[in-house]
């Protein structure tokens, strides 16, 4: 029985996968169903009976998550180009789509997002890939590494998480403009709570990129660190990377005591490696998570 759950979660990630990796394609349900190896007649109800959210609403939600990500990030890309890459034949189809999720039209959201109805729209996206098990690792996953010390630009979130897109959004601006592209500049966050910490104001994570520019002292945004280099376990995720958690929990609990190793007094982190699609912005295709050793 277990085996079998195993697979059928291992059918629906791929279909969750696919999707992601092929926004511009065919996501029709036949598509889908095959992706999965599922009847076309019986995968629209397993979808949303897994998700709880139908195939076309988490189609057209995912579509609309990289539109508006164009949007705030590429004032060159027109409203119409990303209207038709977002699957509508026609920009007031588009913006009427778009205001109905963010309750702001597109090009009122290019200039001034607001980012909270943004943050509330694409939970159904987040409940989604919170259905599936986890990835089970093992020892052979993890590998120990020397790193060396990576000077960095730090952006400090402290407090609830329901404000970390927000805190995400101010990084990638302050990186855009100071010319820190992913592609050239590694991208790191530490770790210094829990993800979900008892009170939620006691949440906190910094966001970096690797540089050794000076930053100002009265930078509005960031300040100048750097991550200490040293022995690390380091263990790689290329499924859902914006929950590191299982990964952690595996390094802690079955890694850590099965090694004889020891942590070191620094937090866990992770570097963010991206993929940069033609005419695509960036987006995660695996992490490396890094355990402090002494």
């Amino acid at each position: 029985m277990k085996a079998a759950l195993r697979n059928y979660r291992a059918r629906m990630q791929r279909v969750l996968d696919h999707i992601d990796q092929r926004l511009d394609g065919e996501l029709d349900l036949g598509t889908l169903a095959r992706v999965a190896a599922f009847s076309k007649f019986h995968f629209h109800r397993q979808f949303t009976a897994t998700f709880g959210v139908s195939v076309h609403s988490y189609v057209q939600l995912a579509r609309l998550k990289r539109a508006s990500q164009r949007l705030a990030s590429n004032a060159a890309r027109s409203v119409t180009d990303i209207a038709m890459e977002a699957g509508y034949d026609a920009p007031d189809a588009f913006a009427r789509a778009f205001r109905r999720r963010f309750g702001q039209s597109p090009s009122s959201f290019r200039k001034s997002p607001d980012w909270a109805p943004w943050l509330a729209a694409f939970g159904p996206l987040d409940n989604a890939r919170s259905k599936l098990m986890p990835i089970t690792y093992t020892l052979d996953d993890v590998m120990i590494r020397d790193t060396l010390p990576t000077p960095v630009a730090v952006l400090e979130h402290r407090g609830d998480r329901a404000g970390l897109d927000a805190t995400i959004q101010r990084f990638i601006e302050w990186r855009k403009a100071a010319g820190l592209s992913p592609q050239t500049s590694a991208t790191f966050n530490i770790f210094r709570s829990e993800r979900i910490p008892e009170n939620p104001d006691d949440y906190s994570m910094d966001l970096c990129v690797g540089t050794d520019l000076p930053i100002a002292p009265d930078d509005p945004v960031m300040k100048a660190g750097v991550i200490p280099g040293g022995r690390c376990a380091v263990l790689r995720v290329a499924h859902d990377t914006h929950n590191l958690e299982p990964a952690a929990l595996y390094l802690y609990r079955d890694w850590l005591p099965a090694s004889g190793e020891e942590a070191r007094d620094y937090p866990i982190y992770c570097r963010r490696h991206f993929s940069f699609p033609p005419d695509a912005e960036a987006h995660v295709v695996v992490a490396e998570l890094f355990l402090p050793l002494k």
